[in-house]
């Protein structure tokens, strides 16, 4: 039975849904039907039924039965490659050995994103779906060892998800570099078809075959109403519930739930400077790490920022702090 040729490996809410399904449409590759089949987070052992609201469900869906992951690729074209995309493969750090040790010469995509903004988008992703039970992603970050005590899914470690050159340097001395990818999340936005041709020749098939990427699934930013705050209590209390139902019912009961908290939510709101202000200092010296690691400048992810149509994170006095500590014009 085959195994994966490839593996997009991080990180969350970077894109990777976008670009599996986009690598999806090369006549020479083949991605699995599951996105995210997880297999190399268990180690061939069920994973565990507790955790954060919502994790025993997210722990139905793993694929890890070898049997059952060979047998998402057993339908691959001949001579195509095949892959699959779990984002958490680049963070775990034992995934990365089990992939060393089961497939050597995989090939490894891993897209990065400003972890200032990659927290955030987490943050919004579990508050919008109502499991998130604290209205601020400052706060909530504050929480995260305890949460990691209380053995909660990778999914809510949203700064650690984040430090990109520490899981780097541990892949690293697994992997030689030539089997390793690494580009920006917004190369992915801003310019597509160069960023997909980059990614097949690092895979070896024809660039020039694909030139856009599905646009991703907006996450809404529900307010702090007490509409969200009941709604919220009602499906965490139900995925709760569903670590003992049967079945499919823990679904049927939660997803009228998800649908009403997102229904008529407005578009996720950018972080604030004070915000912004705040988490920066959680990854300032694993940014220091990533570009020595990488030799590249990431400096700008530990700045204020800039978008097309208004500034996000952008400091009151119109100033944008220099990296030797001292502020300057913009």
């Amino acid at each position: 039975m085959p195994l994966p040729d490839f593996l997009v490996i991080g990180a969350p809410k970077t894109g990777t849904t976008a670009l599996h399904a986009a690598l999806a449409g090369h006549p020479g590759l083949h991605l699995s039907a599951v996105k995210e089949p997880k297999f190399f987070l268990t180690g061939g052992a069920p994973p565990p039924d507790r955790g954060g609201p919502g994790d025993a469900q997210t722990y139905r869906e793993h694929v890890w039965r070898r049997a059952e992951y060979e047998a998402l690729f057993a339908d691959a074209p001949p001579g195509a490659l095949c892959g699959e995309s779990t984002p958490f493969y680049l963070y775990d750090r034992a995934a990365q050995r089990r992939i060393h040790d089961l497939i050597p010469e995989a090939r490894l995509i891993a897209v990065l994103r400003d972890p200032v903004e990659r927290a955030h988008s987490n943050w919004t992703h579990l508050w919008s779906a109502g499991l998130e039970p604290i209205d601020d992603v400052v706060l909530a970050c504050r929480e995260e060892d305890r949460r990691i005590d209380a053995g909660w899914a990778a999914f809510w470690h949203y700064v650690r998800l984040g430090r990109y050159g520490e899981q780097l340097e541990h892949l690293y001395g697994l992997f030689p570099r030539e089997q390793v990818l690494v580009f920006r999340y917004r190369e992915l936005l801003e310019r597509p078809a160069p960023t997909l041709d980059r990614i097949c020749s690092f895979l070896g098939v024809d660039p020039g075959v694909l030139t856009e990427v599905p646009r991703e699934n907006v996450t809404v930013h529900p307010g702090r109403t007490t509409r969200h705050r009941v709604l919220s209590w009602m499906l965490r209390t139900g995925v709760a519930a569903g670590t003992v139902l049967p079945g499919d019912l823990a679904t049927r009961v939660t997803t009228p739930l998800e649908r009403a908290l997102q229904r008529n939510g407005p578009a996720r709101r950018p972080l604030t400077w004070e915000q912004r202000e705040a988490l920066i200092p959680l990854f300032e010296a694993d940014v220091k790490l990533l570009e020595k690691v990488t030799g590249e400048d990431f400096g700008d992810w530990l700045e204020p920022k800039a978008a097309s149509g208004g500034r996000v994170g952008a400091r009151p006095d119109g100033q944008r702090q220099a990296r030797n500590g001292r502020p300057h014009s913009r």
